[in-house]
């Protein structure tokens, strides 16, 4: 089959690679232009880039896929896939193919749509997530779906542990999806609306942790919300982060915001009486360090509350 395939990011490498591998002729790979990155801002390509060259793939980088109808029309290209692209993709272009635009999304379609379904599902306490195949139409995530695989969620996994198995689980999925798609095997089925969650583009002010809600619900956010925003508050007027952590079955013995240590380890008062053991922490312009390390440097003080000066 003759593909055109857009993507940008990591999660997007064993896809592209699955489908080369498979056989298909990579007509072109669309990917987002170079970055300036890192202190010194020296351009950087995506990780689809990079993938491609190493493939010996042409790449084209345009600002805007929009402009870039006829150069597509002019491939006549069976089909298209899109993998966390970063792009709007215009009706114009969906029309362009005989088979369509297939999307492989991170989550267990109508469930999670949009920018971050891998964080949100983590985030939300899910105990299983997966990837779908769709057709891609208008909408924001809302196309026809064709096949689906599931994977657990760990009760202690982070998005960066999840994220690249739904990659691995995608890659093949997704070629299975063009065989079915040519074979004409594939039944597509719509998207039930009333079940649809969303699953929006992470701000800096979701990593803000609220400590009134329960432990398990901090918890969640923090293993969703890695590396970016993360889990932060502010404590002694400084952006306070908070790395690595895990709901504790201990008493609670203040008002939620509290820090306290207990046979050396580090604790926090939480909503409905419940306890956050923190593991790993980085107060604002120092070093990430471990529980311990942290107790050794600072004295704890009873009168004093994290998020009391949120930054």
């Amino acid at each position: 089959m003759k593909l055109v395939f857009l993507g940008t990011p990591q999660f997007a490498v064993a896809t592209l690679e699955a489908v080369v591998e498979a056989g298909h002729q990579v007509l072109c790979v669309y990917t987002q232009p170079d970055r300036p990155k890192g202190r010194g801002q020296s351009l950087a390509f995506s990780k689809v880039k990079e993938a491609a060259l190493r493939l010996g793939l042409e790449v084209r980088q345009p600002e805007r896929v929009r402009r870039c109808t006829e150069d597509l029309a002019a491939l006549q290209a069976d089909a298209m896939v899109v993998v966390g692209y970063g792009q709007i993709i215009p009706q114009s272009i969906i029309d362009l193919p005989r088979l369509g635009i297939i999307n492989v999304h991170a989550s267990l379609l109508p469930k999670y749509r949009g920018a971050a379904p891998i964080q949100w599902a983590i985030a939300r306490g899910e105990t299983v997530t997966g990837v779908t195949t769709m057709q891609i139409n208008a909408g924001l995530d809302t196309g026809d779906m064709l096949l689906k695989a599931e994977t657990a969620i760990g009760p202690e996994e982070t998005a960066l542990e999840v994220g690249p198995r739904l990659a691995t689980l995608g890659a093949p999925l997704l070629v299975e999806t063009l065989a079915g798609i040519e074979a004409g095997a594939i039944a597509p089925i719509p998207q039930n609306d009333a079940e649809a969650t969303l699953a929006p583009i992470l701000t800096r002010e979701d990593g803000l942790v609220d400590w009134s809600q329960p432990a398990g619900v901090i918890h969640n956010r923090a293993r969703g919300f890695l590396p970016w925003p993360g889990a932060w508050t502010a404590w002694r007027g400084q952006r306070f982060n908070i790395w690595r952590c895990r709901v504790a079955d201990v008493e609670s013995p203040a008002e939620p915001g509290k820090l306290f240590s207990f046979q050396r380890k580090l604790y926090a008062s939480c909503g409905a009486g419940t306890v956050l053991e923190l593991l790993e922490v980085q107060m604002e312009g120092r070093k990430r360090v471990d529980a311990a390390a942290f107790l050794n440097g600072q004295r704890l003080s009873d009168s004093e509350l994290m998020g009391e000066a949120q930054k």
